[in-house]
């Protein structure tokens, strides 16, 4: 049996509930600070004290919080509500005609900002393993979910920058999958999105865009509104605004209940040891798929899919009391910090009954 690491307790015990909760790839539990962020906002707001100035200063921390997580400076980070949104202002900067290389089966918002781009873009989808090799000199960009949705399965992102780096193509990463239970670096792609209601345990309404500085000044502002300004509470009227020189002139208005439940979420996450909370999550799926005899991935992955066509596998995980996810033809469940060895015995257990 996998030797199961010790639950990164801090974590842990900043949630209520998680136990039989193996859905976190669908959406996450939202931690007890955040709850009770989102329920003094809500009962501010129908007091009529709600604080657009407040809501502006907990938007800003939470874009603090996400670029420490991943590693990069906030004036790289762009914030929106979609990740489809973002990928939208990337297929645009590319030209007519130009190669994108895409994982098959991808996330659709990754890929159909892609497949749709007025200016027609060739998109070219390889399976993922083979994603590095396909590319080649007339690839203009790679994109990519560091972490497939369906599967579980993990890229391989050392081979698959290093080919883009080699041939000149931009790269394009979506950690929506991957950002909370493994450790990410932005810097090594040149641009990151990712929704923080999944592994990050946030309010659904809060994305981000880390860019690198070179990548930033070849996307064009298409989304620019009043909070894309150099000073946002200055640039809310008329058409000759100056919008920031930084990643924050792709920041649309933020949903601000959601930022403000966000930042609780984000700085949790912000402060743990993302390698500790790497090895329970992959310690506890390791676990899980030796008991249920399905292989182990190329590279370590906190959420385990297995096919499922008629839907038998989830349904027993259900009538147990467990929560998990079906996609494409599959069972998938998905082990986070609030999980233990004992969601991985129930999970087995029903699957055997």
């Amino acid at each position: 049996m996998t030797t199961i690491a010790a639950s990164p307790l801090p974590l842990r015990d900043a949630f209520a509930a998680g136990a039989d909760y193996l859905a976190t790839c669908t959406v996450g539990v939202l931690p007890l600070a955040t709850r009770d962020a989102l329920i003094a906002d809500a009962m501010a707001s129908a007091d009529g004290h709600a604080d657009p100035v407040a809501y502006s200063a907990a938007t800003e921390r939470a874009r603090a919080h996400f670029a420490a997580l991943v590693g990069t400076l906030p004036e790289r980070v762009a914030i929106g509500s979609q990740t489809s949104a973002f990928t939208s202002l990337i297929a645009a900067a590319l030209p007519a005609g130009a190669e994108v290389v895409v994982p098959e089966g991808d996330f659709s918002s990754l890929l159909l900002p892609f497949a749709h781009a007025p200016q027609g873009l060739r998109v070219r989808a390889v399976p993922l393993r083979a994603l590095a090799d396909a590319i080649g000199p007339e690839t203009s960009l790679v994109a990519f979910s560091l972490v497939q949705s369906a599967t579980g399965e993990v890229a391989d992102l050392r081979a698959i920058t290093e080919a883009a780096h080699r041939h000149g193509a931009r790269t394009l990463c979506d950690g929506a999958q991957a950002v909370g239970w493994m450790p990410v670096d932005a810097t090594q792609v040149d641009a990151l999105v990712c929704h923080a209601y999944k592994w990050l345990c946030a309010p659904r309404g809060v994305a981000f865009l880390a860019l690198s500085e070179s990548f930033a000044r070849e996307i064009p502002p298409l989304q620019a509104g009043w909070y894309a300004g150099a000073d946002p509470w200055s640039s809310c009227y008329g058409h000759e605004v100056h919008l920031a020189d930084d990643a924050t002139r792709f920041d649309v208005s933020p949903a601000w209940p959601a930022f403000f439940g966000a930042e609780q979420s984000l700085a949790l996450f912000a402060s743990a040891d993302a390698r500790a909370s790497h090895a329970h999550t992959t310690a506890l799926a390791a676990a899980f798929r030796e008991a249920i005899g399905v292989g182990e991935p190329a590279i370590p992955s906190a959420i385990v899919s297995w096919p499922d066509p008629d839907g038998r596998e989830l349904a027993r995980l259900t009538n147990a009391g467990i929560i998990a996810s079906g996609r494409a033809g599959r069972a998938r469940v998905g082990f986070h910090v609030y999980n233990d060895e004992r969601d991985v015995e129930r999970a087995v257990r029903a699957l055997r009954a």
